[in-house]
C-alpha cells in the first residue's frame, strides 16, 4: 500500500510563491492557480521583497568562474525525452565544468518506474552526444562514484534516511490518507498553507521503530527547522527565507517526505545524497527548483555536509509568457534533428537563452562557448523566439562551407539525398548535364553550397531557393532575341577563357558600349540574373556563371548558337 503523500517535488502551487524575490515581481510567470493559503504566504513576503532585492543587487559579485575545477551534473529523469529546456540545463553545467577544467557528470534519476519511457534513456545518450555534450562520469562512461542510476542506489538512500531518524532530524509518519485529506481541507478553509501538523513527530522513537518493524505503512519526513538557513544564489544573490509563522490556533510544517512507503526516495533525499557523494560543487538548474533549495540546504545541515553552490536560471517562456511546452515549440531534440538543425546551431541557440557574454558576435560553436563562458545569467524568465535559431543556422552553415570537412559533407549528402530520392522532382538527366563529365553529383552540390551558404537552413528550403542550379532552364526566343540587353549580352560567347576575370571584363565592356554606360549597369545585371536563374535575387552572378559553366550559361542566354 502506497502512502497518500508520495508526491512530486512540488507539494502545491505555493512553491511558486516561495521563489526568490525578483521572480515574484516578474509578470511573465505562468498564471498558475493560487489558493487562499498561498495568498497569505505571499502577503508575508511582499514586505521584504524590495529590501531583499536591493541588498542582493548591492552585494552582487562579478560573474566570474570559480577558481577551482567545478564538478557539475545533469540529472534527468527517463520519463520523457531531452527537450530544449533540459538541453540548456545540461549545456550550462557542461560549460561550467569544461571552462574550469572540471568534470561533467550524467546521473539518471529513474526512481519513478511507473512513468519511465522505455527508450528515453537510450535517446538521452544519443541526443547528448549529438549535441557534443559527452559526460566524464556516468552511465556508459563509468567513474569512481557510481552507480549513476538512482534505482541502483536505493540502499544508500535508506541508510541516510535512517541516519536522520537517529539524529532526530527526521521522523516516521503513519497518518492515513483520510486524515491527511481532511487536514488539508480544513486548513485550506482557514486560509492556511496545507502543510502537515506533525502529529506523528511526537511518537516516541522506540514506538515508531516497532510499528515500522511490524510492517505498518509509513513514510519518513524531514523535520525542518523553525527557519530555513540563508544561502547565496549565484544568480539572485543573498536569499534569506522568512521565519515560519504559525496560525493563532493551528501550526503547520512543511516537513517534506524523504522516503516513500515502498522504501524508495523522493527527489529531495536522493538529490542531496547523490550530489554529496558524487562531490558536486555547483548546481545550475531552472528557477522552478528554487522553492526546494532551502529544504535541501536544511538537509545538508542535518547531515553535517557542505552544500554545493546553486545558480538558478529563469524559465523558458513563449511570447505570451507561458512556459514552453510541446504545444509551443519545447519539442524533444529529435524534432530539431529532423529539421536538420546543426548541433552547433542548437547549442549556440540554447546558450543564448538566459546567458550573456562580452563578445562582439553571438556566433559560437561549443569550443567558443567554453572559452567565453561565465556565470552571467539573466534574472527572470527568457522569452524564446525562433527567428534567432534560423539566423544562427545560416551563420553556422557559412562556417561549415568555409571550413569544409565532414560537417560540410553532411550538408552535401542531405541535398544529394533530396535531389535523388524517390519523391524528387529533379530529373537525373538535367543533373547529369549540369554536373558535367568532370564532376560527381556531390562535388557539384558542394560547389553550389559553398557559393550560397548563408541562405542554407535545411536541404529542402535551400534546394527550393536554388532550384535553377539543379534543372535545365531555357527561355523562348522572343525573350532571348529581344532588342537591347538580351542581344547585347550574347557577346559573352566571345569569352575565350571562362573564368571570373574574363567574364567581369566582358560584362564591363557590354555595359560601357551601351548608350546609358555605367548608369545602366543595373539593367544588364538584372537581365543576366533573370535569364540565368529566373529569379530577381540570389547568389552572386559570377558564381552562378562559373558553376554552370560556359555551355549552360550561354544556352540560358540564347547565345549558344
Amino acid at each position: 500500500m502506497r502512502h497518500p503523500l508520495e508526491l512530486s517535488p512540488f507539494a502545491c502551487t505555493r512553491d511558486w510563491i516561495m521563489s526568490a524575490p525578483l521572480l515574484l515581481r516578474r509578470p511573465q510567470l505562468p498564471a498558475y492557480y493560487t489558493c487562499t493559503s498561498c495568498l497569505v504566504r505571499l502577503s508575508r513576503w511582499r514586505g521584504s521583497v524590495r529590501a531583499k532585492s536591493t541588498a542582493a543587487g548591492a552585494t552582487a559579485k562579478p560573474f566570474t568562474l570559480p577558481s577551482k575545477p567545478a564538478r557539475t551534473r545533469f540529472a534527468p529523469s527517463p520519463t520523457g525525452y531531452l527537450h530544449l529546456g533540459s538541453l540548456r540545463t545540461a549545456l550550462f553545467n557542461y560549460l561550467l565544468a569544461k571552462a574550469t577544467g572540471g568534470q561533467f557528470l550524467l546521473r539518471i534519476e529513474d526512481t519513478d518506474q511507473k512513468r519511465t519511457v522505455a527508450d528515453a534513456e537510450t535517446r538521452l545518450y544519443r541526443d547528448l552526444r549529438w549535441a557534443g555534450l559527452q559526460w566524464d562520469e556516468g552511465p556508459e562512461a563509468g567513474g569512481p562514484y557510481g552507480p549513476y542510476r538512482q534505482s541502483e542506489r536505493s540502499q544508500l538512500y535508506q541508510e541516510h534516511a535512517h541516519k536522520l531518524l537517529e539524529n532526530g532530524h527526521a521522523y516516521r509518519c503513519f497518518c492515513s490518507s483520510e486524515r491527511l485529506n481532511a487536514l488539508a481541507q480544513q486548513r485550506h478553509k482557514m486560509g492556511m498553507a496545507t502543510d502537515y501538523d506533525r502529529t506523528c513527530a511526537g511518537i516516541p522513537k522506540e514506538e515508531a521503530d516497532d510499528r515500522a518493524a511490524k510492517g505498518e505503512s509509513h513514510v519518513v519526513r524531514l523535520r525542518v527547522p523553525e527557519q530555513y538557513p540563508a544561502y547565496k544564489d549565484l544568480v539572485y544573490g543573498a536569499f534569506k527565507p522568512l521565519k515560519r509563522r504559525g496560525h493563532v490556533v493551528e501550526t503547520a510544517y512543511e516537513d517534506p517526505i524523504l522516503l516513500k512507503s515502498d522504501g524508495l526516495p523522493t527527489y529531495h533525499l536522493a538529490n542531496v545524497v547523490d550530489d554529496h557523494h558524487m562531490k558536486i560543487t555547483h548546481v545550475i538548474r531552472g528557477s522552478e527548483w528554487m522553492p526546494s533549495t532551502p529544504k535541501h540546504i536544511a538537509m545538508y545541515n542535518a547531515f553535517g555536509w557542505t552544500p554545493p553552490q546553486f545558480a538558478h536560471v529563469g524559465l523558458l517562456v513563449d511570447e505570451q509568457g507561458n512556459k514552453l511546452s510541446k504545444r509551443n515549440f519545447d519539442t524533444d531534440i529529435t524534432a530539431f534533428q529532423e529539421m536538420e538543425i546543426f548541433p552547433e546551431t542548437l547549442t549556440n541557440f540554447a546558450a543564448l537563452l538566459g546567458w550573456s557574454h562580452q563578445e562582439k558576435s553571438d556566433i559560437m560553436n561549443l569550443e567558443d562557448l567554453v572559452k567565453n563562458f561565465s556565470l552571467k545569467f539573466t534574472k527572470g524568465n527568457t522569452t524564446v523566439t525562433f527567428g534567432k535559431l534560423h539566423f544562427l543556422q545560416r551563420k553556422h552553415a557559412a562556417l561549415r562551407a568555409k571550413a569544409g570537412g565532414e560537417p560540410l559533407m553532411d550538408m552535401v549528402q542531405n541535398v544529394v539525398n533530396l535531389l535523388t530520392g524517390p519523391e524528387s522532382t529533379y530529373k537525373s538527366g538535367d543533373l547529369g548535364v549540369l554536373q558535367g563529365d568532370s564532376l560527381l553529383l556531390d562535388e557539384y552540390v558542394q560547389k553550389v553550397i559553398q557559393a550560397d551558404p548563408e541562405n542554407y537552413t535545411n536541404a529542402n528550403e535551400w534546394v527550393y531557393r536554388n532550384a535553377f542550379m539543379f534543372q535545365l532552364l531555357r527561355h523562348p526566343e522572343s525573350v532571348t532575341s529581344a532588342d537591347g540587353v538580351p542581344q547585347q549580352v550574347k557577346a559573352l560567347r566571345d569569352v575565350k577563357e571562362w573564368n571570373r576575370d574574363e567574364l567581369n571584363t566582358k560584362i564591363k565592356e557590354i555595359i560601357d558600349a551601351r548608350p546609358e554606360g555605367r548608369a545602366g549597369a543595373k539593367d544588364v545585371y538584372h537581365y543576366l540574373r533573370k535569364a540565368l536563374t529566373d529569379k530577381d535575387d540570389g547568389m552572386r552572378i559570377y558564381d552562378i556563371m562559373m558553376i554552370l559553366g560556359r555551355e549552360e550559361s550561354l544556352a540560358r542566354l540564347g547565345a549558344d548558337s
